[in-house]
């Protein structure tokens, strides 16, 4: 229970449903809010909007009392800072662009959070995410699907379930619209049927990461890597320096404090010679990409070329392509039409229709 609508109304029907299921509330305490506050620039109270909030915790309590269920806050922590902040800042600082998100879903929500549940007498957890999960028994694997309501769709961040995961989770919002989860929530009077959604990332205030980055470098008592370098251009010529790659990612059009009759995105970052390449918008374009560290869902692996739609970004729209192996825990995608800012770091998920096939970490 994260204390929003979507997984305040899924305890609520799931603690009234006509089967009398056991229904024990537990939220994550991942973040302390207030532990970077005031430090470059970051505000002094947190921020009302993001994502695992102390008044989000409060919000959950309120509804497990009036649902009269059982209800826990887990600290997590140090598993949080370990497996989501910890990789977050190393990815900047290497030039590439992180999804804590995906991370945090992979390590924390469906990870440990499983098995607190587990430790509790609890057969299986329930989230608030638009997902559908279903089991084939034809291919005896569980299958994960985009929702009814593909606006909400969150299946990229969900790609890195197993199966083991997926055999005991519920997505109870699957077959339902936002709207329509809302007017559920206030069928069963929930207060905060009206809550807008968190739009931050939890431990990233305003979504400025680089206050983040020297906020957390300063507390931990790291300097911050001399990554500074050459801002070039596509045919090598010198254009002026920058500071730090950490301050790049592809796509960026803002910050290059390089002076052009044409306006100059972010092309490339080499965390080896600290060079970044700019050019043109259209030079952003590319056919290909490749990505590791996979997992496979809806297949036990990749054996053969596949024809998939691949989402490169949550807001990208997914866009045809082939896909074939290319060694060990790795896989090359080849799109029929050129995608634009293809971004190391980021995720790249694999649908057969509305299935997710599975996806891996961009190189």
């Amino acid at each position: 229970m994260s204390g929003g609508v979507d997984s305040s109304t899924v305890a609520a029907i799931l603690a009234r449903a006509d089967d009398h299921t056991n229904v024990v509330g537990l939220t994550l305490q991942l973040w302390d809010q207030t532990r970077l506050a005031g430090k470059h620039g970051i505000p002094e109270a947190p921020k009302a909007g993001r994502c695992c909030s102390l008044d989000d915790v409060y919000d959950a309590r309120r509804v497990a009392t009036q649902l009269g269920i059982p209800y826990y806050v887990v600290n997590q922590e140090e598993r949080f800072e370990a497996d989501v902040v910890r990789p977050f800042v190393s990815e900047y600082l290497a030039g590439r662009t992180p999804i804590p998100c995906s991370l945090c879903n992979n390590h924390l929500k469906f990870d440990q959070l499983l098995n607190t549940a587990r430790s509790i007498g609890a057969s299986c957890i329930a989230t608030g995410h638009y997902a559908v999960n279903e089991y084939d028994a034809g291919r005896d694997r569980w299958i994960l699907k985009r929702p009814a309501d593909l606006a909400k769709d969150q299946t990229y961040f969900l790609f890195g379930l197993t199966q083991e995961q997926l055999a005991h989770t519920l997505f109870p919002l699957g077959r339902m619209t936002k709207p329509e989860v809302r007017e559920a929530a206030r069928q069963h009077g929930l207060a905060l049927a009206e809550k807008p959604d968190s739009q931050e990332i939890c431990f990233i205030p305003g979504g400025d990461y680089k206050q983040f980055l020297t906020a957390y470098l300063e507390e931990q008592d790291e300097k911050m890597p001399e990554t500074s370098g050459e801002l070039v251009a596509t045919d090598g010529r010198v254009l002026g320096r920058h500071d730090s790659i950490s301050n790049f990612t592809v796509g960026q059009r803002k910050g290059l404090k390089v002076a052009s009759p044409t306006p100059l995105y972010v092309l490339q970052i080499d965390p080896a010679t600290h060079r970044v390449t700019v050019g043109a918008d259209a030079d952003l374009a590319t056919r290909t990409l490749r990505a590791g560290r996979l997992n496979w869902i809806s297949i036990p692996k990749l054996t053969a070329p596949m024809r998939v739609k691949i989402k490169i970004r949550h807001r990208h729209e997914p866009a045809w392509a082939t896909l074939e192996p290319a060694g060990e825990d790795e896989v090359l995608a080849t799109f029929d039409e050129p995608q634009r800012a293809v971004t190391p770091g980021q995720s790249a998920v694999f649908y057969d229709g509305d299935e997710v096939v599975g996806g891996g970490w961009i190189r």
